[in-house]
This record gives C-alpha cells, sequence and structure tokens, in this order.
C-alpha cells in the first residue's frame, strides 16, 4: 500500500484532471493546504515512481499506475461511507472526514469483501460513481468512462436488478446500439449520450454496468 501522502496527492490530481484535463501546481497546493514548494518536491517524487506525469507550466496528469492506484483510493473512501451511511445510520454529510480516516487503512482483501457485502454498490451516498477495481475491468470499459466525443459500440449490459435493466432498454442501452457521449458534466454530473440519433441525459451511474466496443 502506498504512503498516505502518495494516496492524497494522488486522489487530489485524479479529481482535478477529470474536471479540467490537468492539475495545477497552485491548485493541487490549494487543495491539500500544502506550500507550492512542497507540492514541487512531491510531484517530482511521484514522477520518478511513474505515477504522474509532470511538465512545467503544462501541469500534471497521472499514469495509468497512477490513476489505478487513485481509483482503488476513491473506491475504499466510497464504500466506507457506503457503509456508514447504510449500516450504521450516520448522516450524509458526516461521513466524508470518517472515510478519509478509514481510506488507507483499509487492505484490498477487506475492501472487496465489505464491496461484496454491500451488494456491489453502483454509487455511494452521495450518487457518485464508486470505481471498480482494474482487475475486474480489464476486458470492459464502462460506457461511464469513455471521453466526451467518442462513438462507440455497446457490447454488453450487466443491470443490477430487473428493474435496472428495464430502465436501460427503455434508453435504447442494449447490445448493438451505437453510442456517442456528447458532454459530461464536470463533479460527477449528468452524461448527454447520443443513442442511435436521439439524444439522452442520463447519470454516470446509469452507464457504469454498460460496456463497449470502440468503432473503427
Amino acid at each position: 500500500m502506498r504512503s498516505e501522502a502518495t494516496e492524497n496527492y494522488l486522489t487530489a490530481i485524479l479529481r482535478l484532471e477529470d474536471d479540467r484535463g490537468v492539475a495545477a501546481t497552485m491548485e493541487l497546493a490549494d487543495r491539500l493546504s500544502v506550500a507550492p514548494p512542497s507540492v514541487t518536491g512531491m510531484l517530482k517524487k511521484l514522477a520518478r515512481d511513474g505515477l504522474v506525469n509532470h511538465e512545467r507550466y503544462r501541469g500534471t496528469w497521472l499514469t495509468p499506475e497512477g490513476r489505478e492506484v487513485a481509483e482503488a483510493v476513491l473506491r475504499r473512501h466510497r464504500l466506507v461511507e457506503t457503509f456508514l451511511v447504510r449500516e450504521l445510520g450516520l448522516p450524509e454529510d458526516q461521513v466524508h472526514e470518517e472515510a478519509c480516516r478509514l481510506e488507507h487503512a483499509l487492505s484490498d482483501k477487506v475492501v472487496d469483501r465489505l464491496d461484496a457485502w454491500l451488494g456491489l454498490p453502483a454509487v455511494d451516498p452521495h450518487g457518485t460513481i464508486i470505481p471498480r477495481p482494474s482487475r475486474a475491468m480489464n476486458r470492459d470499459l464502462a460506457l461511464s468512462r469513455i471521453p466526451t466525443g467518442t462513438r462507440v459500440a455497446i457490447d454488453g449490459v450487466r443491470a443490477r436488478d430487473d428493474d435496472h435493466a428495464i430502465y436501460l432498454t427503455s434508453l435504447g442501452l442494449v447490445p448493438g446500439a451505437v453510442v456517442a457521449v456528447m458532454e459530461r458534466r464536470p463533479f460527477g454530473g449528468p452524461l448527454t449520450l447520443e443513442i442511435d440519433g436521439h439524444q439522452q441525459v442520463v447519470g454516470p451511474e446509469v452507464t457504469e454496468y454498460v460496456t463497449i466496443r470502440k468503432e473503427d
């Protein structure tokens, strides 16, 4: 397991990168409450470790390995929040700090067991997608993760239950349908999809279990 500082930096970079395309040093310093020179030093270390790409005047973005680590931390955090709200009855607005403390302490084995025990939830109590581990997504790519402007064909649908399956079908999200991601709102907001020529606005959690193959 990486150090707590490393994990905090990687998750902060992930959030900024997903929102803005790249993470700026000053934004990281503000988000992590750290002095800019300290941020610069840490980014150089993360780059040496192969976790980020860092270019002066351009910014910082995650390598595939860095993104895998960051998504694993977010998965732990959001599963802990789900547990605290659903099983312990804590208010949604009081679980973030608790999850921040616990997200660095749980092993992958414990997180996998917690995930299964909670029923493999797609989203946390705030409606934010819970990342699936890369080892479970190595053959499929979720529609929710497709870059804006990409046109794809749906390869498979793994609905959570009958109601979810019926809803996906009503949207036209079925195997063989051609879909384009037209717009992605920031901060885990909705996606605007073009499905066989018709536009639909859906929450990202709806498409987490819709997998695709890229069109030539």
